[in-house]
């Protein structure tokens, strides 16, 4: 087990087994020094326990929540590709769609919930550069959508 996972289970987390592509892609993808993940929905144990847009069926917090979930199947599906997370350099990039009710604006607090769980995770590797979407509807009627990119080490 990685130092990342031993810090991931200290802050009551388990890394979750990868789920399978719903659809024509793969999970995530190494070019080069980077790994590139497909977009990830909140799926635990193959399942979304909430769906709908946020700001009408699902609250900001609860999408925040279902954010963070979303970050740890990414890392789920970069240890898929790379084996070990210890391998990790940085996290670069971020991005976050959330399915949003036609006045919801907090789109950014949403995705906080990635990036703090990825900050949290990483220390100083896990800050990143990032951007946070509002959409009217993603696959499976999920509430929220995370993808990274991460650099690896030499």
């Amino acid at each position: 087990m990685s130092a990342l996972e031993e810090k991931l289970e200290a802050m009551g987390l388990r890394l979750p087994d990868v789920v399978p592509p719903l659809a024509a892609y793969q999970p995530a993808v190494q070019s080069g020094s980077y790994v590139y993940t497909a977009g990830q929905l909140p799926l635990v144990d193959g399942k979304l326990s909430v769906t709908g847009k946020v700001g009408a069926e699902v609250t900001a917090e609860e999408a925040k929540e279902l954010a963070a979930t979303c970050a740890l199947n990414a890392l789920a599906a970069v240890k898929s590709v790379i084996g070990d997370l210890d391998r990790i350099a940085r996290v670069v990039k971020v991005v976050g769609f959330v399915a949003s009710a036609t006045d919801f604006t907090g789109q950014p607090g949403v995705i906080n919930g990635a990036s703090e769980l990825l900050g949290a995770a990483l220390g100083d590797a896990g800050v990143h550069a990032r951007s946070a979407v509002g959409v009217a509807v993603l696959p499976l009627d999920a509430p929220v959508e995370v993808e990274i990119q991460v650099e690896l080490k030499d």
